[in-house]
């Protein structure tokens, strides 16, 4: 049983998981970080995984225990601060793998097949005057995945049917069907569509830089599922513009809501809001498993699903 008014809900949640949330525990709402603390003696947080967590908000919460985030990254967390203060956190894995894949392959299809632009052809009447540009298959191509997780791994499994050769990279090998590739660069220069699934870390952060694009070639597609992190920003403009790639589908930016301008402006790129998990069934799932883990932090019983920093 989770104490009434013993959970801080920081942030913004969609209706959906608010819904959830009213259901299942009281908590006390703080909508932004950076406005003053509501009184009260809380013991948890319960936040998204968008929303960055400030250490200077958690010095003001001296009982703070655990940090209950919704989402599979845990990007906005101060985890060394929390390790310090003996604070655990959680996360939501697994429960949005199926949504994360329905739309990263969404993405790549829309991107090879021109879907949205052959949408404005029809609803503009162009179709009249002449025929739709042609477009690019995706059997027989080569896909690489950077990050084979649990999204990765259901990711290739999703993508088996569709004819094309499956390869990855990772911090280590895995017990898998598909060739490994121990850097990302010798990975983007086979492949000819490469999808990032991998968490954002030191070790990720820019791992797309200008050497990897040129890799992957003026025939080759970026996809970014993962972080804006992982990815150069200003490298991979430069490689869209240029045409050194033939085109990227992003849902993550480094400066969200507000992405480089320089991509509103390009016509080889196809650009989603961070929406990945963003169907009811999985935000219903994903609020959930966090309070799951709230109750069973309350009830003294091992997390669910524990981020161990």
């Amino acid at each position: 049983m989770i104490p009434v008014n013993s959970v801080l809900q920081v942030g913004q949640f969609p209706e959906v998981m608010q819904a959830v949330i009213d259901q299942r525990l009281s908590a006390v709402h703080l909508l932004d970080t950076g406005s003053q603390v509501p009184p009260g003696s809380f013991e948890s947080i319960l936040i998204r995984s968008n929303t960055k967590l400030p250490i200077k908000l958690l010095e003001q919460l001296p009982n703070i225990r655990i940090v209950a985030t919704c989402g599979v990254g845990y990007d906005n967390l101060p985890l060394e601060y929390l390790k310090q203060k003996g604070i655990k956190a959680s996360n939501t894995p697994g429960v949005l793998n199926d949504a994360v894949c329905e739309l990263a392959i969404g993405m790549m299809l829309g991107l090879l097949r021109h879907i949205p632009e052959a949408h404005q052809f029809v609803k503009s009447r162009a179709w009249s005057q002449g025929l739709f540009r042609v477009a690019t298959t995706l059997a027989g191509k080569r896909v690489g995945i950077a990050g084979m997780g649990r999204i990765g791994q259901d990711l290739a499994k999703r993508l088996e049917p569709f004819k094309v050769k499956l390869a990855y990279t990772g911090p280590t090998q895995k017990e898998l069907p598909y060739e490994y590739f121990s850097d990302i660069q010798s990975l983007a220069k086979v492949s000819d569509i490469l999808i990032l699934a991998c968490p954002a870390s030191p070790e990720t952060e820019k791992m797309i830089n200008a050497e990897v694009l040129e890799a992957l070639g003026p025939k080759g597609y970026l996809i970014n599922i993962a972080r804006g992190s992982v990815v150069d920003e200003a490298a991979l403009l430069v490689a869209l513009q240029q045409k050194i790639i033939a085109g990227a589908a992003l849902d993550v930016f480094e400066n969200e809501p507000n992405p480089n301008v320089g991509f509103l402006n390009i016509d080889n790129v196809l650009l989603t809001p961070h929406i990945g998990s963003a169907t009811s069934e999985t935000r219903q799932l994903m609020t959930n498993l966090a309070i799951d883990n709230l109750e069973a932090f309350y009830n003294k019983k091992p997390l669910l699903t524990e981020v161990k920093n």
